[in-house]
Formats: C-alpha cells, structure tokens, sequence
C-alpha cells in the first residue's frame, strides 16, 4: 500500500536545519518512497524569500501560525530553552509535530520504549529497553540511552553523549558533545554539561558542570 506524502517545514535554518533536511532526505530514501515534502523552513532572525540548498525561508512564528493548511514542523535548533519557547509561541491547530528516526536508529526492543512528539534521532544512534522519552528532545547523532532511562521534555544531546541505564533527566537540559551520564544518576532541569564531562552525582537544577567526574562550574 502507498504510503502518503506529508509535506513537512523545519524551523531554523541555521546549521542543524540543513542537518534535519538531509536526514528527512535519508528517511525518504530508506523508505523507498517520499514519506515527507519538504516544503521550506521557518525562522525568525532570516528574511522572508531567502533560500538555502534545502529549501526558502517562508517566515518566522507569526507566517507559521498563519499557515493556511495541515503541516509537519520539525524543531531544529540546538539550544533546550529556544525550542520551548517557539514551541510556546505555536498556535495553529493545523501543526503537527512528527518524531525523526534516522534510518540506523537502533532499538534493541522497539515495544518497550516509548516516546512522545517532535523527537529528533539521529545518525548512529541506539536505545535498548524499558525508556521513556517525551517530547522535543534532540538526539544530535551517535547517543546511546540505556534501560530505564526516563527523559523529559526540550533536551539537547550532542554528539557522542552516553546515558547509562537507570538514569532520571529532567527539561531543557543542554548535554555537551561526548558528555556522560553514570548508571542512576538524577539529572534536573536547565543544567549544561560541557563536552567530553561526565557526571556521577546528581546535577541540580540551573547549574553548569564540568569535568570528569563532574563539578559545578562557577563563572
């Protein structure tokens, strides 16, 4: 049975937006058929009419509310809190927010995790059992989530970011590239952890830590 093409935009155009429109070329082509149209991007800081190799820039939140008909969005920028708030600005009833498998996203068993909307995976990814996701977080390639792992809502992972099983993450949280987090460890909301760190206590909420193990890092 065909399947039906669904036209899809992504918001922002920056360098991660290029990014999610080749990995929905990808999908596309795993696919075997055009599972998404990529009709162009949104975002607020580019004019109107300007375009990249992927696609133009149809407007900013305001275009986007406009939208006249039904519309995927993929959210591509990198910071947690930039999502959360266009996603907050985002009131059309006609848009949709897909989650984004890259096609050698591996799930070890795929009916014992469970996500909610407008999740990103990308290349060279795996999860194994018994995790829940939920919305708007960014899996920007090579991760890996243990079981039992429970994830919040609008958090950004880096490269090469590796969470261990048991683990507990909060919201908007910004993960550095090739950053770890040790089995059971309870990670709260609006904490970075810079590149190449690793965390075995609890990060709490507000706070940037780095270093191996872990430490708060004071300005």
């Amino acid at each position: 049975m065909k399947t039906e093409t669904k036209d899809i935009a992504i918001y922002g155009a920056g360098g991660f937006g290029r990014e999610v429109a080749c990995l929905i070329r990808k999908i596309n082509e795993a696919a075997g058929t055009q599972q998404w149209n990529i009709i162009g991007f949104f975002d607020d800081g580019v004019p109107a009419g300007t375009r990249n190799k992927y696609g133009e820039i149809l407007g900013g939140i305001d275009a986007l509310n406009a939208f006249p008909r039904p519309l995927a969005v993929a959210m591509a920028m990198g910071h947690p809190k930039s999502v959360a708030a266009v996603v907050s600005k985002i009131t059309n009833p006609q848009i949709e927010f897909p989650n984004l498998f890259a096609p050698d996203f591996i799930l070890l068993d795929k009916d014992a995790i469970s996500f909610g909307r407008g999740n990103i995976v990308g290349f060279g990814s795996g999860m194994t059992c018994n995790i829940c996701i939920g919305n708007f977080n960014i899996f920007n390639g090579a991760i890996s989530v243990g079981h039992d792992a429970v994830i919040g809502n609008f958090n950004s992972f880096m490269p090469g970011t590796r969470i261990s099983g048991a683990t507990t993450i909060g919201d908007r949280n910004l993960f550095g590239l090739n950053s770890g987090i040790y089995q059971g460890v309870k990670v709260g909301n609006d904490i970075t952890l810079g590149a190449n760190s690793f965390a075995v206590n609890r990060l709490r909420d507000g706070k940037t830590y780095i270093g191996n193990p872990a430490s708060v890092f004071h300005f």
